[in-house]
């Protein structure tokens, strides 16, 4: 959680676009880059392990189709919910369960993607970490606003020491 925060407050420019080497440069993202940048803070290179995955079960991922990209398939909402769906532990998508919903958590809304917070409002409901092009506020109380759109469309833990060891790749392996 707290690389999704250090990337929002960097104020990342909203930047999709394709890179060669996958990673855009550090002052630009999108929503996907803010959740492989929290990976990155924890020690853990989320692109190689996408790209492992797709490498092995490309079936799994119809968006890679028969030629893979590792340039911007971990960079993709729909290949983050296939990776997420496979290994991280599926949790309850009622955003009313407010305990459920924990630091570090990922949520996928739609096509977007975004990192519960620790900061909650004063109802508890948790802040949402994103980056949706907006300009200043990153870390902010959206997830009622995506649940009422009825966008929420998956909620997963990812729990590296629940998760077997052939997945996990390190930073910098």
């Amino acid at each position: 959680m707290l690389g999704a925060r250090m990337d929002a407050q960097n104020h990342v420019w909203y930047d999709a676009g394709y890179y060669q080497g996958g990673y855009p440069p550090d002052n630009r993202g999108a929503c996907t880059d803010e959740i492989w940048r929290a990976f990155k803070n924890a020690g853990y290179d989320l692109k190689a392990m996408v790209d492992r995955d797709i490498a092995a079960h490309p079936d799994a991922y119809p968006r890679a189709g028969a030629a893979p990209d590792p340039n911007i398939d971990f960079r993709r909402t729909s290949n983050l919910k296939i990776f997420f769906e496979r290994y991280a532990q599926q949790l309850t998508l009622d955003t009313g369960d407010i305990a459920a919903w924990q630091p570090g958590d990922i949520v996928l809304l739609g096509v977007h993607i975004g990192m519960i917070s620790d900061i909650r409002d004063k109802s508890g409901v948790p802040y949402l970490i994103h980056n949706n092009g907006q300009l200043w506020n990153r870390e902010e109380a959206a997830l009622p606003g995506y649940a009422a759109k009825g966008l929420v469309a998956g909620h997963y833990r990812f729990d590296a020491s629940k998760i077997d060891a052939g997945v996990l790749v390190r930073w910098g392996e």
